[in-house]
This record gives structure tokens, sequence and C-alpha cells, in this order.
């Protein structure tokens, strides 16, 4: 599992290779790791719908560090549509962009590697591993919508995309530590098998609803999902219809046969969700872009698979696995139309397009099929999947949440009729749109999809054991037909009350999007980050070193200081030294920090500085640590050389006035308690340690055979962290060249026999 995933980023770095000679290519290439991993899939279904197959490496053994992966039912579905789909979406690209396309070779790059980051997502077995392509995602979803960068639009949108996704991650990863520590594992599978309760686990739980309501544009965070419709469709098929915006229903998924009987689970994710499908779909039926038309409709049926997979129950999880299959079979190739659409007709607009049906009836017939799959008509996968999710609440008497979801339906049907109309219908008092006809690359993805739709639904069993796989056997059972009752009457009342509704919605039209638009608060709260920074900025930056040394020790003293304080733990048996020179040592430090704060010339304060960094390197030396002390004492020479060729340009003196003592009094006691507070920590932290951190258990056992040293000290510094040395040997090659500047300068100075640097003023730096 994990080669696939690696196969794919990798190809993705060598695909501008590829580009250079052509595009197309590009993309032909690109879509070969996601057909590959789609068929390992199908070549594991039999193991993933018993128990899964499960595959771990370990990168930091001794830290307990590995990347964890399991395929099992939930991923298996989540694999047919983010590497199946996947692949025929890459495949349209050949066909959509132009062979001469800027923004085709990063297109296919940044594809691919998505597709390679929502795998590795979806394998995911452990929370960090699950975090970390989480994150990959958002940033490939950035640069994928922002493209070039040099349209005002795709970067704000890029720029709202990833600012609403990362900060859902930030907290979902707060949720991941406290849920992990409080289940003693981070491997998802062992949380699952012996769920944690009590303590921090209801705060973990909110933390990671919160990442995943973010990533799958639950309300209040939806408007980054139709501002992304800026990107080209292609990635808006994958990225917004396929994959990325399912990542939260997944996770939601993947975690609620472990705390779906919690309320503070499954009560924000059916209200939550609820609520976004009856407002995704309110503002679909007013949109005249189909694009964005679509987007809102996406909303819409995250909302309802939020609601599914979050609510509990054996029957309303199996609704959302079929639903969840049924959305990306539907709405990719409904996006893919709409491309196709925009190719041939040069428009989105619905206002502008009548008659396609005629010029376009391949296509026509395409959209046809996928939208009544998302109406939610037989026989096709949305049907079976939308008459289970009424049965899920209706059978349990949970009569609100089925009557929200009905009158979401209302609404998706309405969409999906205006969604027709406006893209194929003939409309009096509209010319006739002309097109030109699209190739085979721009229609067979989507009759491929649409089909799949079709194929799925009439051959439901197959879906039933996924979904089986991942709720178990027994109780409801999907069905084309499963006689007269309340979950059918609910189905034929939303389609004829959609098909109402969309006949009349001039009546509707002056609502509008109603008084409230999410969009406009979140302009409205950057807009507030960015008055209250500068307002922040304004009273904190005022150009004062030592405010800003005081703001940080104060800030350590509070926090740091105050957590230390209150976990106590001070050693008893601490002795004051170990070696008699520590004594002379430390008090030379002592007496020359001392002596520091009464300094007045500027020369006196940085000799007193260099003994306090010499006496620290004796203190290095006393302790067995040569290597840290040479690495002291040519830090401590090389910087009081530069003071003291910066002082020939200076003062003599620090200042003419003496300090005042309601000045000095401040400086100081915030001095002492910070230096009081660092001490205490490091007291504590020492002596918090009972034995050698894994790690460095782990340098001795490696470098008389790894490194062939018998120095582990050296070891550590040549081989283990060569690369922080290298960064160390360059930081010091910079600071030689600003030292070789300052003496240029006071040569140049000496020549001009003027100004500060002269002989005169050497003098008097002296003193």
């Amino acid at each position: 599992m994990l080669a696939l995933v690696v196969a794919h980023l990798a190809i993705a770095v060598l695909l501008p290779l590829v580009s250079a000679r052509s595009t197309r290519a590009a993309f032909l290439v690109a879509a070969l790791p996601p057909a590959a991993a789609f068929g390992w899939a199908l070549t594991q279904i039999g193991h993933a719908l018993d128990g899964g197959v499960a595959s771990t490496t370990a990168w930091a053994p001794a830290l307990g560090l590995e990347l964890s992966f399991r395929l099992d039912a939930l991923a298996l579905a989540m694999i047919v549509l983010v590497s199946g789909v996947g692949a025929v979406i890459i495949v349209y690209c050949a066909g959509y962009f132009e062979r001469r396309a800027e923004e085709a070779p990063r297109s296919a790059a940044l594809l691919l590697a998505f597709a390679g980051a929502m795998l590795g997502l979806v394998l995911a077995d452990d929370l960090f591993t699950l975090y970390v392509f989480w994150e990959l995602t958002s940033v490939t979803s950035f640069l994928l919508v922002g493209q070039s960068g040099e349209g005002r639009a795709s970067r704000r949108a890029a720029v709202q995309a990833l600012l609403v996704t990362v900060f859902g991650g930030l907290a979902m990863l707060l949720g991941f530590v406290l849920l992990g520590e409080a289940a003693g594992t981070y491997r998802i599978s062992e949380i699952l098998a012996d769920p944690p309760a009590g303590g921090l686990v209801p705060l973990a739980l909110v933390l990671i609803l919160l990442g995943a309501f973010t990533k799958s544009a639950q309300l209040p965070f939806h408007p980054w999902l139709p501002a992304a419709m800026v990107a080209p469709t292609p990635v808006s098929a994958y990225l917004h219809a396929a994959s990325m915006v399912k990542a939260g229903v997944y996770l939601v998924a993947r975690l609620s046969p472990g705390f779906a009987d919690l309320a503070v689970w499954w009560v924000p994710c059916v209200v939550f969700g609820a609520a976004t499908m009856l407002l995704g779909g309110w503002r679909a039926l007013h949109e005249t872009d189909l694009k964005r038309l679509l987007a809102f409709g996406t909303v819409s049926q995250l909302g309802f698979l939020m609601a599914l997979m979050g609510a509990g129950g054996r029957t309303a999880a199996l609704a959302g696995v079929t639903m969840l299959l049924a959305h990306g079979l539907f709405k990719a190739p409904l996006f893919l139309v709409v491309g196709t659409v925009d190719r041939s007709a040069g428009t989105r607009d619905v206002r502008k397009l009548s008659g396609l049906r005629k010029v376009l009836p391949g296509t026509a017939i395409t959209a046809a099929l996928a939208a009544a799959s998302m109406a939610g008509i037989p026989p096709l996968l949305g049907f079976v999947g939308k008459e289970a999710a009424f049965a899920a609440f209706l059978d349990d008497g949970r009569w609100p949440v089925a009557l929200a979801l009905l009158a979401g339906s209302v609404l998706t049907v309405a969409y999906t009729a205006r969604f027709l109309w406006g893209a194929f219908a003939s409309k009096p008092g509209v010319e006739p749109s002309t097109v030109r006809a699209p190739g085979l690359l721009l229609t067979v993805p989507s009759w491929v999809c649409a089909l799949a739709g079709l194929a799925l639904g009439i051959g439901y069993p197959l879906v039933e054991a996924i979904g089986e796989g991942y709720v178990g056997p027994g109780g409801y059972h999907l069905a084309l037909w499963h006689g007269l009752g309340l979950p059918l009457l609910f189905s034929a009342v939303a389609l004829a009350g959609g098909l109402l509704l969309h006949r009349f919605r001039a009546v509707l039209r002056p609502l509008g999007a109603g008084p409230f638009d999410a969009q406009r608060g979140y302009e409205g709260v950057i807009a507030g980050i960015g008055r209250a920074a500068v307002v922040v900025t304004g009273r904190l930056q005022l150009g004062s070193l030592p405010f800003y040394l005081g703001a940080i020790l104060v800030t350590v003293i509070v926090l740091p200081g105050t957590a230390a304080l209150l976990a106590g733990g001070w050693p008893t048996d601490q002795p004051l030294f170990h070696v008699i020179m520590q004594v002379p040592l430390g008090l030379a430090v002592i007496v020359a920090a001392l002596a520091v704060v009464k300094a007045r010339r500027r020369f006196t304060a940085v000799l007193l500085v260099g003994v306090i960094g010499y006496g620290v390197g004796g203190l290095f030396i006393v302790d067995g640590a040569p290597d840290l002390a040479l690495a002291q004492f040519l830090v401590e020479t090389l910087s009081l050389v530069v003071f003291v060729f910066v002082l020939r340009r200076l003062p003599a003196n620090f200042t003419e006035e003496s300090p005042r003592r309601r000045v000095i009094v401040p400086k100081a006691v915030v001095a002492a308690l910070g230096g009081i507070t660092v001490a205490g920590i490091g007291v504590l932290l020492s002596a918090a340690r009972s034995g050698p951190a894994a790690a460095s258990a782990q340098f001795f056992e490696l470098a008389p055979s790894g490194a062939g040293a018998d120095n582990v000290i050296s070891a550590i510094i040549v081989d283990f962290r060569a690369l922080d040395t290298v960064g160390e040997i360059g930081v010091l090659f910079i600071a030689a060249a600003g030292v070789a500047s300052l003496v240029l300068a006071t040569r140049h100075d000496r020549r001009s026999k003027t100004g500060q640097g002269t002989p005169e003023h050497e003098e008097e730096v002296r003193g």
C-alpha cells in the first residue's frame, strides 16, 4: 500500500518531463497510477470485505512512529471514487486542456499528487498518518484552485479554501492527540475496538468534527467550496465532487462505529448535516452558472452524507456508504458534462444556453442519466441509497430528521430539474447555441461514470456487500423494491415536490439567497482579523528591544512557569554541584552577569558577556562535553570579534542619563523571575528523566556499527545529524562574511580619517 502511494508521488515529480513533450500524454500517464491502485483494490476485495488487509512500515520504531495502512470495506468504497473515478477524470483532462495551455503541465502533476495523497488518507490506519495526508490534500488543493496565481479570483478562492481547511485541520490534530492519549494508542483500528470514554474524549471528538466539517464544507464553513469553482472544471469534478470534499465525511464514517452512540458526536453531525443539505439545496435552486449550481448541490449532498454517516445505526451507515458511491458516480459526470458544454458552447450561463439537447444529444443523455441518480429515480444507485436513508430514520422513529431529509430531497429534485432545463432545454426568446462537436475524450469519461451509477443501481447486491463489510450483516437490505411503504412514499413526494418547486420557482426568486450569506461572514471575519492585527501590531511593535525581551520573559513566566509550579515534583535529592570546578565557574558567570547590568560602556559590557560565554564553555568541559565547549568557544570568539568591530562605529557609552528607579525596578523583577523560571524548569525536566531516551539508546547502539565511531557525539554530529552540521557550517560562513565586511568597512574609515572608526574614536571606546 505504501508503494502505491509513493508511486503516485514519485511519478508526479517526474511528470513535468513528459509534459514538456506532450501535455495529452502527461495526463494519460498520470491516469495510470490511480488506475493501478483501483485494479489492485479490486483484486483485494475478498480480503477487504473479510476483516481487511493491513500494512505497517516503522520509520522511527524507537519513538513509536510508523506508517500504518489498512484496506477494508470503507476504504474500498473510497478508492472506487479516489482512484477509479479519479483515473477517468484525469483521462478527461487530456481532451479538456488545450495542447499549449499553461496550466496543463502543472495540473497533470498536481492531480496525480493529489490522487496519491487521497489514497494515503483513505488507507491510513493511524491518526498521525491520516493527518499528514489530510494536510497534503489541502496543499495540493490550494495549488490546483489557485493555478498560476495570476487571476485575483483564483488567488482569493485558493487562500479561502486553504485557510478554512487548515484551520479545521489544526483543530483536528489537537483532537487526534487528545483521543490518542486517552485511548493509549493512535492506531485507528485499535481505538475503535476499545473506544475511550470520559475525560477529554468529548472535547477531542468536537475538535475532530470541526476538522471534518471544514473539509466537507458543512455549515457555516461551506462558502469555500462554491468559491473554488474558479478552478478548471476537471479539477472541480475530482476535488470537489468525487474525492477531497468527502474526506470529512470519510473521517466521520471511520470513527462513527466507536462514537456514534455519544450525543456529542451524532447530534452535531445530524443537525449541521441536515441544515447544510437544506441551505445548499436552496442556494443551488437560484444559481445561473451551471458549475456554481452543482457546487451548491455538492454542499447539499455533503450535508446529507454527514447526517447519514454520523447518525449511528446500521441502516443509516449502509445508506451512507451507498450514497457515498452514488454521489461520486453522478456528480463527477455532471461536472464533466458542464466542462463539455462550456468547451462546446463557450458559456455555462443557463440564461444564454438554448437547444443543446438537439445538437449534443449524447451529452444530454449522459447528463439525464446522472441527474436521474441525483434526483433518486429508479433503477439508479441514487434511488437505492435515498430510500435506505429514509428507511433508516423512519424505522427508528426519528421523524424530524426524516422530514428534514425529505425537504432537502425536494430541493435536490428541483435543482436537478433546473440543471437539465438550464443546460439543454430550448428557451423562448433565446437564440439556439452554436457549438462545436466534442471529441471522445470529452464524452466517454462522463458516460463511464454515469453508466457505472446505473450498473451499480441494478447490481445493488455488490454495493450491499461493500456496505455490510462496513456495518456488518443483518437487518435492512438494499433493494430496488421494498414494497409499498413510507420510504417509497417519501421518494415519490420528493420527486413530485421537486418538480413542482422547479415549475413555480419564479415565485420564490425574490427570496434569493435569503438574509444570511456565509461568504460575507467569512469576509467580515478576515477583515476583522486584519484590523485587529493592525491594532495589536501598533500597540506592541514599538521598536523597543527591551519591551520585546520583556514580553518574551513575561510569557515564559506566566505560561510554562505557572504550569511547572502547578505540576510540582521538585526533586528532593538535587545536589548543588557534582564537581567542585562547577562552583568557581558558576560564580564567575553570576558575577559577570551582575556586572553587565551595571556596565555603562559598550566595550565593557561586551567583554563581560564574553566572560559569561567562556564560563559556560568551561562548564561544558567539566560536564564532559568538549564538543559543545569547542562550539561555544568558537561562537563566543566570533561574537566578540563582531561586537568589537561594530563598537568602532557606535558611541562609547550606552546613554548619558542614568535610568530612573521606576524603570529599573520592573525590569529587574521581570529579569529575576525569568531567570528563576528557566532554571527551575531546567531542574524539573532533568529530574523527570528516569533513564536514557529511546532515541539516545539507538545512537549508542548504532554508533560503532553504523558510523564506525567510538565517540557517540562525533557519530551524531558527523553521520546521524550531518545535515544539521552542514547547516551550522553554513551559518559560520555567513558570520565570517559579516566579519570580513566589518573589517573592510573599518579599513575604509581609517583611509577617510573622519567619523567613527578613527583612532581617536577607538581610544574613546576602549576608555
